[in-house]
């Protein structure tokens, strides 16, 4: 399932950690992975402790707390703290899976990453080339979306991010755990918690309609829940 989640960050915030990454300390990004991604992994990272990080992975991670698609479609348990890449100079990250099981540096444990997401801080028209190419269910995406948007997909998906061959690709990255392990019980969910909402806006919250099919997206939730 792939969901856009449109201004997950505000103009403002947006504004703020753009002025923070243009002096961030980026380093080479094979520095920060393993052997075989390294070999088709070509960009820039932060380093996870380093200051500007943490301060714009909090901003990131209450905005996609509160956020209510972003919730909906991910369910989150744990959230691995955002990191930050910069593609550019032809720069890109070849086809490849996200490892399943990843060490929490906060918590002191490691987690399974059943959602990824890329929050883009850079509008398409700052640069050329940069997709990020996602297998989906339903056939491959392209995916470029303005500064502030971010894009949630299973974390089991092929992906790539294409060479950058003007200007530069800058965004946060991350996984989180969800209650819900599966891809398509989520799905469900989703959609079933969408269709709650549409019908509470014509219908309103105490009709009965509404109140059968939200105890059956909560009941759902109790039956495929991982606690």
């Amino acid at each position: 399932m792939l969901i856009q989640v449109p201004n997950l960050l505000t103009l403002e915030q947006i504004n703020e950690c753009r002025t923070l990454l243009e002096t961030a300390p980026w380093v080479d990004g094979k520095h920060t992975t393993g052997h075989q991604s390294a070999q088709i992994k070509n960009n820039l990272q932060l380093p996870i402790d380093c200051e500007d990080a943490l301060h714009i992975g909090k901003i990131i991670t209450q905005a996609f707390q509160t956020n209510p698609t972003a919730f909906s479609a991910s369910l989150p348990k744990t959230i691995l703290p955002p990191m930050f890449n910069c593609y550019q100079n032809g720069g890109h990250f070849g086809t490849h899976i996200d490892n399943a099981i990843r060490p929490h540096p906060v918590l002191n444990t490691y987690m399974r990453t059943d959602v990824s997401c890329t929050l883009f801080f850079t509008n398409p028209d700052e640069y050329d080339g940069g997709e990020l190419i996602i297998e989906d269910t339903y056939g491959t995406q392209s995916v470029k979306l303005n500064a502030g948007d971010a894009i949630l997909y299973p974390s089991t998906s092929l992906h790539e991010v294409t060479p950058v061959t003007r200007g530069a690709r800058v965004s946060s990255f991350f996984w989180i755990q969800s209650f819900v392990a599966s891809d398509i019980q989520r799905r469900m969910l989703f959609e079933l918690d969408q269709s709650i909402q549409s019908l509470t806006q014509q219908l309103g919250s105490n009709h009965e309609d509404v109140v059968q099919l939200t105890g059956i997206y909560h009941n759902l939730l109790r039956q495929w829940s991982d606690m």
